[in-house]
C-alpha cells in the first residue's frame, strides 16, 4: 500500500471515511493535475506522488490532533490549498480559513472548494500579518522560518481552548529543526512528532509535525 499512490492510500490510512469523502479525495488529483496544466499550484515532480506528498501529507495532522467540533483553523501560506483543503475535507465540522498573498492561487482554492461542494471552507487573498481574526490553531506547510512566521500569526491565536491541547501552531515541516525552535524557545513550548510514525513511506522519514503552544 505503501508505493500505492492513489485516493485508495487514503482510505488505507483512514478507514472511516463517508462515501463522499472518499468521492472528494478520489476527484482531487484530476482536479489539481488540470489545473497545475495552467498555473504551478503544485511541483511537476510531485505530480506522481500526489496522494502521498500532499494529500497524506495534510492529513498527518489528522493523526495527531483530532479538531473538536466548531474549532476554527488558520491554513497561512495555503498555496494551492494544502494543508487546508484535505482537513476540510476530513474535518466536515470544523471551519477552515485559507490565506494565500497570491491571488492566482487563491483562485485554485475556490475552484476546487465549489467543484467539490466543501461547505467548510473559506479564503482570501492577504498577507497574513495584516489579518486579524482569530483561531484555535495556525496551520502551515514550511511557508517561512519560525522565527519570522511566529511573529506574524501570534495576534491571530485564540485565548479560549476548546480542544484537548492548548490553542497554537501546528506547523508541517522536514529537516533538524532544533536550531528554528531554540530562536522562539523563550515564547514558546514545543512537540514534535514524526510523520513517519504514522504513514510508511519514504517520503515521511526527514517530515515532522511541529506544534507550538505560548508559554
Amino acid at each position: 500500500m505503501k508505493q500505492f499512490d492513489s485516493a485508495k492510500i487514503i482510505q488505507y490510512y483512514f478507514p472511516n471515511l463517508d462515501q463522499n469523502q472518499i468521492h472528494q479525495f478520489e476527484t482531487l488529483k484530476d482536479l489539481y493535475l488540470d489545473w497545475n496544466s495552467k498555473i504551478n499550484v503544485i511541483s511537476r515532480k510531485d505530480t506522481e506522488n500526489f496522494y502521498i506528498r500532499h494529500v497524506l501529507h495534510s492529513l498527518s495532522i489528522a493523526k495527531f490532533i483530532n479538531f473538536k467540533k466548531n474549532t476554527k483553523i488558520l491554513d497561512v501560506g495555503t498555496g494551492g490549498g494544502f494543508p487546508g483543503i484535505p482537513l476540510a475535507i476530513y474535518f466536515k465540522n470544523t471551519s477552515f480559513t485559507l490565506v494565500d498573498s497570491i491571488g492566482k492561487k487563491i483562485k485554485v482554492v475556490d475552484q476546487i472548494v465549489e467543484e467539490l461542494e466543501i461547505k467548510n471552507v473559506k479564503s482570501k487573498i492577504e498577507r497574513v500579518e495584516n489579518f486579524t481574526q482569530k483561531f484555535d490553531f495556525i496551520v502551515s506547510r514550511a511557508v517561512t522560518q519560525l522565527e519570522k512566521f511566529c511573529p506574524w500569526i501570534e495576534q491571530n491565536i485564540a485565548k479560549s481552548n476548546k480542544n484537548e491541547l492548548q490553542n497554537g501552531i501546528i506547523y508541517l515541516k522536514g529537516g533538524d529543526l532544533k536550531e528554528e525552535i531554540q530562536k522562539v524557545s523563550k515564547k514558546y513550548n514545543f512537540k514534535i512528532e514524526k510523520i513517519i510514525n504514522y504513514f510508511e513511506d519514504s517520503f515521511f522519514e526527514s517530515k515532522s509535525i511541529l506544534y507550538l503552544y505560548k508559554k
